[in-house]
């Protein structure tokens, strides 16, 4: 399928205003690029892996609206109609240049886009790179996850997984037993297993995380025996917590946002072998204080706190 794309440059305070004239329009649906920074809480809310890194803010935004091109009757007409709106705006509010660019572009474009920003990258001495990257001679003989985001969970480039890999490269041994709840794209159960791990379970609500975790394992050549994704919810699920199992964890990883780490960390004092290691992050450092306290309660020994950026890792011990 074919798409008109009618991009408008204009600056971050005229978005709204813009974006809700070109509705009235026809135009029901738009994308904004911009440079302004996410705030804390739409990091936290984003339950995405990767960030791409954005330059400063300049102030200048681009408005894309998509039209079918079976269905649009005079291409001309409309982006006068489009030139008109942003002429109508410019009489109450500063809209910036207000120029408008027109070109065509099909579905497979929309897929493929993104990948410009996600290249490879480290985690100390772990390269992380991409399916759609070669590695490079001078780092043939390093330490490498392969993975490929598709469609779900990330890379590994969020603060918040690199916090849990620095963590489990504490702890692990290879008599490792380890949980990953939420696991995604399966990337801590790999890296786990990269680094000697003996067995890895990863839960997630899900289902596309079965497919992503066994690509992603396949891809770093992990033994299919050595790693098992299923779905269910561990909080609540007393079927999912007994298929899971109790005091045979050394250790448990949960890279998931404090609100939800606050009923589950109850459960998985339950899972962890006496003096198990539980590693916590998603943790934004507003919720930091909050994170230490239901740790303690559920009876957990805090001996690591870790800051990157505004995230924040957690690591507990269980008593022996």
């Amino acid at each position: 399928m074919k798409w008109i794309k009618y991009r408008i440059k204009t600056i971050t305070e005229a978005e709204d205003i813009l974006i809700s004239n070109l509705y009235d329009i026809g135009l029901e649906g738009a994308q904004i690029e911009d440079k302004v920074p996410l705030t804390a809480l739409e990091k936290e809310q984003m339950f995405v892996d990767i960030l791409p890194d954005i330059e400063n803010d300049d102030d200048v935004a681009y408005i894309s609206c998509f039209v079918d091109e079976d269905e649009c009757e005079d291409r001309d007409a409309l982006l006068q109609s489009i030139k008109d709106v942003i002429e109508e705006t410019r009489e109450y509010t500063e809209v910036g240049e207000g120029t408008v660019e027109v070109s065509e572009t099909e579905d497979v474009d929309w897929i493929n886009n993104w990948k410009q920003f996600f290249k490879q990258f480290y985690i100390d001495d772990l390269l992380v790179i991409p399916s759609w990257e070669e590695v490079k001679p001078e780092d043939k003989d390093k330490k490498i996850l392969h993975i490929d985001p598709g469609t779900a969970f990330g890379t590994g480039m969020h603060e918040t997984t690199q916090l849990c890999i620095r963590a489990l490269k504490k702890y692990l041994t290879p008599e490792t037993v380890m949980l990953d709840v939420g696991t995604g794209s399966g990337i801590l159960s790999i890296v786990s297993l990269m680094y000697g791990a003996k067995y890895a379970l990863g839960t997630d609500l899900d289902p596309c995380a079965i497919d992503a975790c066994h690509e992603n394992a396949e891809a770093n050549g992990i033994d299919p025996n050595s790693f098992k994704v299923m779905i269910g919810n561990v909080i609540d699920d007393k079927k999912v917590q007994d298929e899971v199992g109790y005091e045979k964890y050394d250790i448990v990883v949960a890279n998931i946002l404090a609100d939800v780490l606050k009923p589950l960390t109850p459960v998985i004092t339950g899972m962890l072998k006496p003096g198990g290691v539980y590693i916590m992050s998603g943790i934004i450092n507003t919720k930091e204080e909050e994170v230490k306290a239901f740790t303690e309660v559920a009876g957990l020994k805090i001996v690591n706190i870790d800051h990157l950026g505004e995230w924040v890792g957690v690591t507990a011990v269980k008593d022996k």
